[in-house]
């Protein structure tokens, strides 16, 4: 009988090994990572081999135990139970494509899925992409993310956290016998780059009438999306990306599922009449999508808007300075000095997690009160009133 169990195995934090019996040990790394590790002596041999199992995250103590006792039984036959074990071998790129495609349900958008693949093409298979993963080591990753992590920082962090999944992959499926080399010790062998937020270039919401207008008289599927997205203070993905479904015309609502917000929480948006007079005007040119590309699928099915559509309706308009993202931060600033709406309403407003006491308070999502302002601000934002309206808690 083991020595160990599973809450014993969930409630151990300091690093060390610690034996089950007959060999399997749980091993604790410095970082907290935990895994299997089985020590046996295989039969006409004098020294033990060390043979890592997996991460705890993948392996179960169960799974663990029958593993060991299955390469045991090897072992005392006089057989290698490592090559027994690792009859496939991976690459890192195999590994890699491996992981990419047991995340796919998880990935936001297509783009999003192929970013992911793409950025370790472009910056790391050349490295190690062909390496057999079990030869590599934290210093082959640091020499594959060095060229990249002063010059592109934002981008090296990204592949930086997916190389460290590729390995706890490998890891959990016991194609990789050594802790995980993505670890503080990592960290700390490359440079420390202070990271730089930058803000969007908005326009100030003083101008957004004038732009609002201009908008008004053109008939392009990309200008009655700016608008709507505008008025809602809706991402531009989320905007481009709508959908009748999502819409509810008679009560004025438009419900984004979860799966289509950044925080991944469901959102509800109050629809003013300047924003249903739009949707009635797109009602129509598709079954599915709100606001359908000019061209359409192969399949001849609709086309969302690409994400470039709305920068050629700028130069059309020979307007620039901001991006479509500071439409947002147009509405936050337009919020808090003219409306003089309060803090947790205007956050709500754009799907902002409120954090801390204050959030853990914030249990509605204060459809009716944000309806008021979003009616407010859709009034302002077509030249209907430039007077401050407070929308202060009550």
């Amino acid at each position: 009988m083991g020595k160990l169990s599973v809450k014993t195995v969930s409630a151990i934090k300091e690093p060390g090994k610690y034996g089950d019996g007959d060999g399997l040990y749980l091993h604790v790394s410095p970082t907290g990572t935990k895994s299997w590790i089985l020590r046996t002596r295989v039969k006409g041999e004098t020294q033990r081999r060390e043979i890592g199992l997996g991460g705890t995250g993948y392996v179960s103590l169960l799974d663990a135990r029958d593993k060991a006792r299955e390469l045991r039984k090897v072992a005392k036959g006089g057989v290698n139970p490592i090559p027994a074990r690792d009859k496939k071998t991976y690459t890192f790129a195999q590994a890699a494509r491996e992981v990419h495609s047991g995340l796919a349900p998880t990935f936001r958008n297509p783009k999003h899925a192929a970013l992911w693949l793409s950025s370790l093409e472009q910056h790391i298979f050349k490295k190690i992409g062909d390496r057999n993963i079990t030869t590599l080591t934290r210093p082959d990753v640091i020499a594959a993310l060095a060229p990249i992590w002063t010059k592109t920082p934002d981008t090296a962090r990204r592949v930086k956290q997916r190389i460290a999944a590729v390995f706890a992959w490998a890891i959990g499926k016991g194609h990789y016998h050594h802790p995980q080399p993505v670890d503080d010790a990592l960290m700390k062998a490359l440079p420390n780059i202070e990271r730089q937020v930058e803000h969007m270039a908005a326009l100030p919401f003083r101008d957004v009438p004038a732009l609002m207008e201009q908008l008004a008289d053109r008939e392009a599927m990309a200008a009655h999306c700016l608008r709507f997205l505008i008025l809602t203070a809706a991402r531009s993905g989320e905007a481009r990306g709508a959908l009748w479904s999502e819409i509810d015309l008679a009560h004025g609502i438009w419900e984004i599922p979860a799966s289509r917000m950044k925080a991944k929480n469901p959102h509800r948006v109050p629809l003013s009449a300047e924003t249903l007079d739009i949707l009635r005007q797109v009602k129509g040119l598709d079954a599915v999508l709100v606001f359908p590309s000019p061209q359409r699928e192969a399949t001849g099915q609709g086309k969302e808007l690409s994400v470039n559509a709305f920068r050629p309706l700028m130069d059309r308009m020979q307007r620039s300075g901001f991006t479509t993202h500071g439409f947002r931060s147009a509405f936050r600033d337009w919020s808090s000095e003219s409306a003089k709406a309060d803090r947790v309403l205007a956050e709500a407003a754009l799907a902002h997690v409120v954090r801390g006491v204050e959030g853990a308070y914030a249990r509605s999502d204060l459809l009716d009160r944000r309806r008021d302002l979003m009616d407010a601000w859709a009034r302002f934002a077509t030249g209907q009133t430039g007077q401050v309206i407070a929308l202060v808690r009550a």
